[in-house]
């Protein structure tokens, strides 16, 4: 018969809990974003409520990610949440979906068109036009505040990013934060242009029937590990997975600002804000 050894048993015991708390120190380290950033959502930028897509309502014939959805969003006090691609010919394209099927019918990818075929696209059966980023800044100078969520592809990240930072710098009394689920749009904004104030989009991924991430990468970004890196500024995680462990370790840890998205009512937005969480909203107009 096997002889029971206490002492070897308490020090496997120890030796399991002692790697199991470097684990969850090494976790919490790497999930710490920015500490105390000067840029943190300061004035305008945490001043407001941010219309996901723009203020679009279709049974209204006001189609999202249109010049129509913004134009309402930045006359009625109301900041805005948008999507940015990059056509074929290098155009920055304000669209969230790759393909343009569901919007537009057009069987293709933003990508894989010019700016000449987008410019013949109209949004779900109305007149609106697909906008390009260039059209739609100029409504928020001297309004509201923009979140711009890049979109990169077929590892376009780095031109992709440098495209957008160099327009929006054309429009110097724009108020606006980019976004992004990519970490590597975070890292080039970190290194390259670390006065734009960023966000790390993020949700569980292991939920997401669509998503095309191996196990690892899910794992990876749905826990918010790439902050050691990234460093943001804020982390926006989908408003169905709030009460995952990643988004709120980091805001009890190191008081991470949390925006949450999309948010479908009032009522589920009252408790959000009174908790001084930010919300990206669709479906009402957010008091």
């Amino acid at each position: 018969m096997w002889r029971i050894d206490i002492m070897v048993i308490v020090k496997i015991i120890f030796t399991i809990d002692l790697i199991g708390l470097i684990l969850a120190g090494l976790y919490m380290l790497a999930i710490m974003p920015k500490r105390n950033p000067k840029n943190l959502l300061k004035g305008k930028l945490g001043s407001y409520h941010y219309a996901h897509r723009g203020l679009h309502a279709i049974h209204a014939g006001i189609p999202e990610n249109s010049l129509r959805a913004f134009r309402l969003a930045a006359n009625n006090g109301y900041a805005a949440e948008l999507d940015v691609r990059m056509s074929r010919d290098g155009s920055l394209v304000v669209m969230h979906d790759e393909s343009l099927k569901r919007t537009t019918g057009a069987n293709a990818s933003v990508s894989a068109v010019t700016t000449q075929v987008l410019s013949q696209l109209t949004l779900e059966g109305t007149r609106e036009k697909v906008p390009s980023l260039e059209e739609v800044l100029p409504l928020f100078v001297g309004k509201t505040p923009l979140l711009i969520e890049i979109k990169p592809e077929n590892k376009n990240h780095e031109l992709l990013t440098k495209k957008v930072t160099d327009m929006v710098r054309q429009y110097p009394e724009l108020n606006y934060m980019i976004e992004s689920f990519d970490p590597r749009v975070l890292y080039w904004l970190k290194k390259n242009r670390p006065d734009i104030t960023r966000g790390q989009l993020a949700e569980n991924f292991f939920k997401d029937k669509d998503c095309k991430l191996n196990w690892f990468m899910r794992l990876f970004l749905s826990n918010l590990m790439a902050n050691f890196l990234t460093k943001p500024d804020f982390v926006a995680y989908k408003y169905e997975d709030r009460n995952d462990l990643a988004p709120g370790l980091c805001k009890k840890l190191w008081h991470t600002q949390l925006f949450w998205w999309v948010v479908p009512s009032q009522e589920e937005a009252d408790p959000l804000i009174r908790a001084k969480d930010k919300i990206i909203f669709e479906g009402f107009a957010a008091k």
